[in-house]
């Protein structure tokens, strides 16, 4: 192994960052419904919103005086960028940040506000590689330190603090699930895991949608995606670090995926269940363990929830979303016989059955129905698909005709 990662610049880590990074609490998630016992550990909360401050702040504080003074230049989706900017501007070094221009606007007026006078943020069109090629063209030609989001050893130990908290909060944990994009936080995670409580099950999360580090996994080689085109704009990444990928292999256990609907939902789960916010990255690791990805049944499991800086507009369309993939809205296209008394009839079985009427909608102008007959839309609101189903088996054996049902309002 080519890593020059040792468990003494961890230890030093945790003393550079003991002033600056909060130590997050683990918390117990009983609530998720899952069958493992499920713990978070809430890197949301951590200071600029993500666990990203770690490995940012104690790469740029182990810089040389020289390299401090030629000034440090990054690419981030917007997490880095915000560890990056506070380290830059407490330490008073120059600093060029640049960011895919799709990056979201909360993610982007936060850096320049963490950055004070010291930080340059350039949006570059594109995704995150995009930024990445950009910012290192740019680090040619001016000698600045390129400040790597994850494929750099002091990223990767600064990210690595992490899971000595972890096995000090919680020491007789089986397994921790870790979302996962370029690879930095699990290869420093894992690193340390399998160094001292080697029997800990280490499990990666991706978006489907941005597999870079399982597809490299089954390639035995770096892999770049041709797209990475998630929501979780943390770990939307085409191409994996080659240091992490080598730790990947030789210390991480699984690596599995989940789809936007899947991420969505646990987004929802924690916001309703746990009272926290996370963004698409922090909720992937939750999402793996709803959706039964990973052998954890009746086991002691830590997920990371590595970041909260989710865009509040993007939130508001997610818990839409999730409440559609969790059964809690639906609409119901009825045919009714125009006649009175029949609306009465529906909305009782439905609020005999506990659902919620949102909305209605009477079109009787559709050509493909009787004269005398009606369509009845209805939104309505419930608690799960199980109810769904009981309110339409009642509609239909009260004899109403079921045209359609479909999840959402």
């Amino acid at each position: 192994m080519g890593d020059m990662i040792t468990l003494d610049k961890v230890y030093h880590a945790v003393d550079v960052l003991k002033d600056v990074a909060r130590r997050t609490d683990l918390i117990d998630a009983p609530n998720l419904g899952t069958d493992a016992q499920l713990y978070l550990k809430t890197e949301n909360l951590q200071l600029t919103g993500s666990f990203k401050l770690r490995g940012a702040y104690y790469k740029i504080s182990q810089l040389t005086d020289e390299q401090k003074k030629a000034g440090i230049i990054a690419c981030s989706a917007g997490n880095h960028a915000q560890g990056v900017a506070l380290a830059a501007a407490e330490m008073d070094i120059s600093c060029v940040i640049c960011m895919p221009d799709g990056a979201p606007i909360s993610k982007v007026e936060a850096t320049k506000k963490l950055g004070a006078d010291v930080v340059d943020v350039v949006l570059v069109p594109g995704t995150y590689d995009d930024a990445h090629a950009h910012a290192l063209a740019l680090q040619k030609e001016s000698g600045a330190t390129f400040i790597h989001p994850f494929n750099d050893d002091a990223v990767i130990e600064g990210q690595s603090t992490i899971g000595l908290e972890i096995l000090e909060q919680l020491a007789d944990l089986d397994a921790i699930v870790v979302p996962v994009g370029g690879g930095g936080l699990i290869a420093g995670i894992a690193y340390v895991m399998k160094h001292l409580k080697p029997d800990v099950k280490i499990y990666g999360v991706q978006a489907e949608k941005a597999s870079c580090m399982f597809e490299s996994l089954a390639c035995g080689e770096v892999v770049t995606l041709d797209t990475a085109a998630t929501f979780a704009d943390g770990i939307a990444v085409k191409t994996p670090g080659a240091k992490t990928l080598e730790m990947t292999q030789e210390y991480v256990d699984e690596i599995v995926t989940v789809s936007e609907d899947q991420i969505a939902a646990a987004i929802l789960a924690l916001v309703e269940k746990e009272k926290l916010i996370a963004e698409g990255a922090g909720a992937a690791s939750v999402a793996a363990v709803m959706f039964d990805k990973l052998p954890i049944k009746g086991k002691k499991v830590v997920c990371i929830v590595s970041g909260g800086n989710i865009d509040v507009n993007i939130l508001s369309r997610v818990i839409t979303r999730g409440l559609v993939t969790g059964g809690r809205n639906a609409t119901l296209q009825i045919a009714l016989e125009d006649k009175p008394g029949q609306l009465v009839g529906v909305s009782s079985i439905i609020s005999k059955c506990g659902g919620n009427v949102v909305n209605v909608r009477y079109s009787g102008s559709d050509p493909n129905i009787a004269i005398t007959s009606c369509y009845l839309t209805i939104g309505l609101e419930t608690r799960d698909f199980e109810q769904i189903e009981e309110i339409k088996e009642a509609l239909t054996s009260a004899g109403f005709h079921l045209v359609s049902a479909r999840n959402g309002t």
